[in-house]
């Protein structure tokens, strides 16, 4: 019977399962209310005196050395489950990582940004919903202005003079109202105006407007650093100013750059004339410096303004500025290989 048990003891250090109903099994086996340590045990009372030491000291190591296996496996088999759960089945294939990309405005605001900060532009904001005077009266647009009637506008009921921003200009304002000459900031952000939708027209838009306020800054000047911006952002450094209109600079220019007539897309978005339409600019009218309190006699200054959406369409030869607000995802993974 000696013999047997130690057969046993052999047997049970030697088992491996890493299914649960044969762990449960082997434990019924030795350990349950009819297993063999039963069996033995209840064959130990009859075995003779001489024999008991050795063989209960035995039974004693059978009945440990498989309570110590369950134990052991049980407590792998546990671990192997909680790792799954939490990585999921680690022999199965990689799936591959999909790639995301960023939004076209994302894009070209970045590299817009990107570029005046070479020479030294810095980047405000300023709030969305803004009040009359910085979005309109402080910019040369007294109430009445006809010129207000160029950008409709989105109001607040609650109060007529809280409206949607329909400019970047705004937050123009308050930057010269917070801080002294020299100034050169750009000021990117979203704006809005009550026009109807179209492949060419938005009520939502992106504008990136810039500012530069210092002694004996010229038109020169302006001109010299659109220049700079034209070949860095399109590679085209041919440039022509057309005079033109806006309420808060005098003289005021709209910038075209030749796109030239290479390809019969060039023909088409320049509608055969080689030149494209791209911002508005002039020097800063003197009644706005003085609504922010810089002393017009002392400081002059330039300003200039661009829709970022127009940008884009350029760079990416999109026909429709509707494709930038639909989340259609073929659309924007046209983009993942752009930084």
């Amino acid at each position: 019977m000696l013999d047997k048990v130690k057969d046993l003891i052999g047997d049970v250090q030697s088992f491996k399962s890493t299914s649960k109903e044969e762990i449960e099994a082997f434990r019924i086996k030795y350990l349950g209310s009819k297993g063999l340590l039963k069996e033995l045990f209840n064959e130990f009372k009859t075995v003779d005196a001489s024999l008991k030491k050795d063989l209960g000291q035995a039974l004693n190591n059978l009945r440990n050395a498989a309570s110590n296996k369950v134990q052991e496996l049980n407590d792998s088999l546990e671990n192997q489950i909680e790792s799954k759960s939490i990585y999921g089945d680690l022999t199965r294939p990689a799936e591959p990582i999909e790639l995301g990309s960023r939004h076209p405005i994302s894009i070209v605001r970045n590299r817009i940004i990107e570029v005046f900060s070479k020479i030294g532009f810095t980047v405000s904001e300023g709030p969305e919903i803004e009040d009359d005077w910085h979005n309109f009266t402080a910019l040369n647009l007294p109430e009445y202005h006809p010129a207000r009637d160029m950008q409709d506008t989105f109001f607040i009921e609650q109060n007529p003079d809280i409206l949607l921003r329909t400019h970047t200009s705004s937050v123009q304002v308050r930057y010269m109202e917070e801080n002294e000459p020299p100034i050169r900031t750009i000021s990117p952000g979203r704006v809005f105006r009550n026009e109807d939708i179209s492949a060419r027209a938005h009520c939502i838009f992106h504008q990136v407007e810039g500012l530069y306020i210092d002694t004996d800054v010229s038109f020169a000047d302006l001109k010299q650093t659109l220049l700079y911006f034209t070949k860095e952002m399109f590679g085209k450094s041919k440039i022509r100013l057309r005079p033109s209109y806006f309420p808060f600079t005098e003289p005021s220019a709209e910038v075209d750059i030749y796109w030239g007539l290479e390809t019969e897309i060039d023909h088409k978005i320049t509608k055969g004339t080689g030149w494209l339409e791209i911002m508005g600019c002039g020097m800063v009218d003197p009644n706005v410096l003085k609504n922010a309190n810089i002393d017009s006699e002392k400081y002059t200054g330039y300003a200039f303004g661009m829709g970022i959406e127009r940008i884009a369409m350029l760079l990416y030869q999109i026909p429709d500025i509707r494709m930038f607000y639909e989340n259609d995802v073929r659309f924007l993974e046209q983009f993942k290989s752009v930084l």
